[in-house]
């Protein structure tokens, strides 16, 4: 285990089977995201790509909470610059090319909310809370927030978290599309379904993920067929894609 750490905020890193799992660590404010944790956090992640040991990421929070927002006092008195600073560690998380998982094991508030959602997939434990709440606060959401909720949940969907406060639980969370489903053991269900993604050639991923991104937002599925091709002939000639199809093969003659 490796920990990105100060002496009362840390990110402690955890990696099995090729699953970097980042947990928040700032237990006197629930993991509230202020600067040191969001920089923390964007070197976790930065450290987990250049592991060619690791082929996903797991972000979760230190029970009970997964993330309780930002800190309100650094907000109050925050420029743009410094608004961009603590964007840094979801950006992180969203701009990270290996798979992600936000296992979601206690309130996403505000930040945490964003949080959340920049991962690729949501998993929502027992106890799991999402609450946008930045209205009820006097403050306009950021760092991206309506776009992803837009994009995760539609346009009704974002306006009833973000304009009417709706505060969802992990079951609501699951009917809503917000997370892929709910399950009891949060953090170990998304380590074993990130190990899955690990297990797959690193590059094919990175790759895969990226064309993910790039043809979501084309006209057509020709458009998309166009650049799935290129990159698809590409890994044919792979030795990945050798190696792994003369044991299929052979399994299947065995068979």
């Amino acid at each position: 285990m490796a920990d990105i750490t100060s002496p009362e905020i840390a990110v402690h890193r955890a990696t099995t089977d090729g699953v970097a799992v980042l947990t928040l660590s700032h237990p006197a404010r629930r993991n509230a995201m202020n600067l040191e944790l969001s920089g923390l956090l964007a070197d976790a992640i930065a450290a987990a790509v250049a592991d060619p040991e690791v082929g996903a990421v797991v972000v979760t929070g230190e029970d009970p909470g997964f993330c309780a927002g930002g800190d309100l006092a650094e907000l109050a008195t925050a420029d743009p610059a410094t608004l961009r600073r603590v964007y840094g560690g979801f950006l992180a998380l969203a701009e990270c090319p290996l798979p992600t998982i936000a296992a979601v094991n206690g309130a996403a508030v505000g930040a945490g909310l964003n949080l959340a959602l920049a991962a690729d997939v949501r998993l929502a434990g027992p106890k799991a809370k999402f609450d946008a709440r930045f209205l009820p606060l006097g403050l306009h959401p950021g760092g991206g927030y309506t776009w992803m909720a837009h994009r995760v949940l539609g346009a009704q969907g974002a306006a009833a978290l973000t304009l009417f406060g709706e505060v969802v639980d992990a079951e609501e969370a699951q009917r809503i599309g917000l997370v892929h489903r709910t399950v009891d053991d949060v953090v170990g269900a998304a380590v074993e379904m990130a190990a899955r993604a690990a297990a797959n050639p690193r590059d094919l991923t990175l790759a895969t993920k990226a064309t993910l991104r790039l043809t979501a937002s084309m006209a057509s599925q020709l458009d998309a067929l166009e650049v799935e091709v290129r990159a698809q002939a590409e890994s044919v000639h792979s030795e990945e894609f050798r190696t792994r199809l003369a044991a299929l093969q052979a399994k299947i003659k065995r068979s």
